[in-house]
């Protein structure tokens, strides 16, 4: 994921991701979204996350990945997005998880 999701350019990413979502049809179990590059996210990165997991087959799942000192990580957790969506250190743990 980019170093800045905001209203910038949220929009343009959900079709580049459902896109790749689309390409693994009903393979897909789970959608792993590694925001460990990501320095800043407002309002419309936790819109984006939300639009990904309501657009997903019924049973496929969204993990993300942030750091836990970040400004990504205090934003999931400000929302309320951490709840319904779990968040791991790092990629290897979202991964083995």
């Amino acid at each position: 994921m980019p170093a800045e999701i905001d209203f910038c350019n949220a929009a343009e990413l959900l079709p580049r991701l459902l896109s790749e979502v689309r390409a693994h049809g009903d393979r897909l179990e789970v959608l792993v979204l590694d925001l460990t590059a990501t320095s800043f996210m407002d309002s419309q990165g936790v819109r984006l996350i939300n639009d990904i997991r309501h657009r997903l087959r019924p049973g496929a799942r969204v993990r993300l990945v942030a750091r836990p000192e970040g400004v990504t990580s205090r934003v999931l957790e400000l929302t309320g997005l951490r709840r319904d969506v779990p968040v791991y250190d790092d990629l290897a743990e979202a991964m083995a998880a």
